[in-house]
Parts: structure tokens; C-alpha cells; sequence
């Protein structure tokens, strides 16, 4: 693949990134990406800090294993995850692939997987500064030429690619914070992230390339959901939620 036809491809996932604003829209961007790469599906998933809690998956894989995976809390059996939560190398798995030891029942998940033609994978693990974890894999449902040589020959941008869907979908969708039932969106959020860090209105905008009457929306709107009357106080509703949360 030519450099400007690689350069053409990763300016529109760019552009498909920063317009999503939904689940559906981030699976897109990346599915429409990965078929130009010869890359038959992929599967993002952040895992959870609380095992109480449901790990977010964005994947093109089969629905039906999707919700049994999320279903059956998978993410804290798969050995794909395991080993990414254990380092930030990107990995190649499946058949005739070298790997580590599995348990039978992860031998199990791994027969349940390549029923839905989920076979092998190239794995690229995302650890935040936060201790977050997330992980990206390309998959396929048995060796072929193309997805090789794509393996092989775009490694770095595929790792790339990995780190920026996990940046926007996280900027987007996993800063949604619930107070006492009462459901922030992301906006609100991250407004009121960029407010604790002393940031004006003015300056929040600039950073999240809104207008700044938007932030103050977004703030007043934050402000009305918790019934508080300063933004102040709805800056300390949501730190104390958040310290609750990694608890």
C-alpha cells in the first residue's frame, strides 16, 4: 500500500473518529478502516476496575458472542486479556502462534471463540496513565495471506490506530458518570474534569475546541442535574463519585 493511500485512509478514520458520538458510530469508524486494510473484524474492550461493573465492548464480531461474552463476564477468564492487563506489547494469538500456558477453561472460551470464526488476532493492549486497561484486536477466522502481510507490515500504525479509538471513545463514552441515579453525559463531565483543574470557561473551550458558551452550558446543565447552585459544588459531587468509584 502506497504512503498517500495509507495517509488517505488514516485522515478519514481521523474524521470518522472525531464525528462519532455513539457506540455504533466508533464501530464504524473502525470497521470501515479495517476492511481497507484487509482486516476482516475487531473487538475494543475497556475493562472494568470493579468486577461489579459490565467491561464496554465495540466490536464487528458476531452479536450472539458478544453478549455471551459480556454476559458471562469473560473478560476476567479470556487470556487475551489477562495477558494485556500484564503488558502494554502488542501480541499476535491463535492457531500456530506460540503462546503461554491456558487453563482448561480457558481452553474452553477459546473453542466457544472459533465457533463464531474468532480464530486468531493481532492484540494491541492500552494501559492509561489512570491505571485504566483497554484492549484492541484484530481478528480473523484462519490464517490468510493479506491479513499477515497487514500484520507484519502495519504494526505501528495499527498500534496507532488502537490508541487514538481508545482516546476518543473514552473522551466520549466512558467519562458518562452516575451521581444518586442522576446520569451526567460525558460533556458535563469532562467540563467539569477541566473546571477542578482551575481552567475558565474560556480556556475549557479552547481545550475541547467548543465555544465557550457551550462549556457553560454544559457546566450550568451539570450544575442543575445535582441541584447545586456553584459550579464549585458540582465539581466536588463528581471528584467524591469518582473516589467512591475506584474504591
Amino acid at each position: 500500500m502506497s504512503p498517500i493511500t495509507m495517509h488517505r485512509i488514516n485522515q478519514r478514520y481521523i474524521d470518522l473518529l472525531f464525528s462519532a458520538e455513539h457506540a455504533d458510530a466508533f464501530a464504524e469508524a473502525m470497521a470501515v478502516t479495517a476492511s481497507e486494510l484487509d482486516l476482516s473484524c475487531f473487538a475494543y474492550l475497556a475493562v472494568p476496575r470493579r468486577a461489579s461493573k459490565k467491561a464496554l465492548v465495540i466490536s464487528t464480531y458476531p452479536n450472539n458472542w458478544v453478549a455471551h461474552y459480556v454476559r458471562s463476564h469473560y473478560e476476567r477468564l479470556d487470556p487475551i486479556i489477562n495477558r494485556s492487563l500484564e503488558s502494554t506489547d502488542p501480541f499476535q494469538w491463535g492457531l500456530d502462534v506460540p503462546s503461554r500456558p491456558i487453563s482448561p477453561a480457558q481452553r474452553k472460551f477459546f473453542d466457544e471463540a472459533s465457533e463464531f470464526g474468532i480464530r486468531l488476532g493481532f492484540t494491541v493492549p492500552i494501559h492509561d496513565e489512570d491505571g485504566a486497561v483497554a484492549a484492541l484486536t484484530f481478528a480473523a477466522d484462519q490464517r490468510r495471506p493479506q491479513f499477515e502481510k497487514c500484520i507484519d507490515q502495519n504494526a505501528h500504525v495499527l498500534q496507532l490506530m488502537a490508541r487514538c479509538f481508545h482516546w476518543h471513545v473514552r473522551r466520549k463514552l466512558l467519562h458518562e458518570l452516575t451521581i444518586d441515579g442522576i446520569r451526567l453525559s460525558p460533556r458535563e463531565v469532562e467540563c467539569l474534569d477541566w473546571a477542578a483543574k482551575g481552567k475558565s470557561v474560556w480556556e475549557t473551550g479552547r481545550i475541547l475546541g467548543i465555544s465557550h458558551n457551550t462549556v457553560a452550558y454544559y457546566l450550568r446543565s451539570a450544575r442543575d442535574k445535582l441541584g447545586v447552585p456553584k459550579v464549585v459544588q458540582a465539581v466536588m459531587r463528581v471528584a467524591a463519585a469518582k473516589r467512591e468509584g475506584q474504591d
